[in-house]
């Protein structure tokens, strides 16, 4: 075999080592793109749900229990600052918090007094979620929300409109923080005449619904009887 066939072979055998390495990089890049890109395309952590326990507010009457140490057992409201008061354990704070915050604020509080005591607190009375209803309705007041409630549903609970009543503005007050009150207006008319309550709000508790007094409720005070038969019907005869 001559020294130029040599060198050929050598030349091909080093062009298809070459082409397998290549053909062997493509093959590895092909099966891990398709990773990549679902690992892109993956959707994020999903946002956790609000949380709707029932967290403490002022005037909130607790009942305390210790299951081994029964001569530690109080009853407790929480004060207007928030606080409430233990036995030989001095103040914490328990508004805003979930009973079972509570509850491990409480033990923390006995940590030096108790060797890990048992505890089990039952909410014995609380303000109960309401909506205030004022202006030209027929009962006017404060109306426990007992059951998801919309704002034409909570205009029935309070009598219904007056015939004073401006049906195509209510007012609808909600305090969104500690000093912001939110004020919407809806044309509750054009609602109940379109049979179409998909606009109808939900109530929330502290909602205030206003209804305010028609302008031509205002007039008529003053015109006299004979003046408002006429009126509505000019052509008697």
């Amino acid at each position: 075999m001559t020294r130029r066939r040599l060198m050929t072979i050598s030349f091909l055998a080093g062009i298809m080592t070459m082409c397998a390495v290549v053909a062997a990089q493509t093959a590895a890049t092909d099966l891990t793109t398709p990773t990549a890109s679902l690992a892109m395309n993956s959707p994020g952590p999903q946002l956790k749900e609000r949380d709707s326990r029932y967290r403490l507010q002022k005037s909130d009457v607790i009942e305390v229990e210790f299951t081994f140490s029964p001569e530690f057992n109080q009853t407790v409201t929480v004060g207007p600052d928030g606080y409430i008061s233990l036995k030989s354990a001095g103040e914490i704070r328990a508004e805003d918090k979930t009973i079972a915050e509570l509850t491990r604020a409480i033990g923390t509080a006995y940590h030096g007094i108790l060797y890990k005591p048992a505890i089990t607190i039952s909410l014995k009375d609380f303000d109960k979620p309401f909506f205030l209803a004022s202006g030209q309705v027929g009962k006017p007041g404060k109306y426990e929300l007992r059951s998801d409630t919309t704002l034409t549903e909570g205009l029935a609970l309070a009598g219904g409109f007056t015939d004073a009543a401006k049906h195509s503005q209510v007012v609808l007050f909600r305090r969104v923080s500690e000093g912001t009150v939110e004020a919407r207006v809806f044309n509750v008319k054009q609602m109940l005449n379109s049979r179409n309550l998909q606009e109808d709000p939900h109530l929330s508790p502290g909602d205030m619904v206003y209804v305010p007094q028609s302008k031509w409720s205002k007039v008529r005070r003053y015109l006299p009887t004979a003046s408002m038969g006429m009126y509505a019907n000019p052509n008697p005869f």
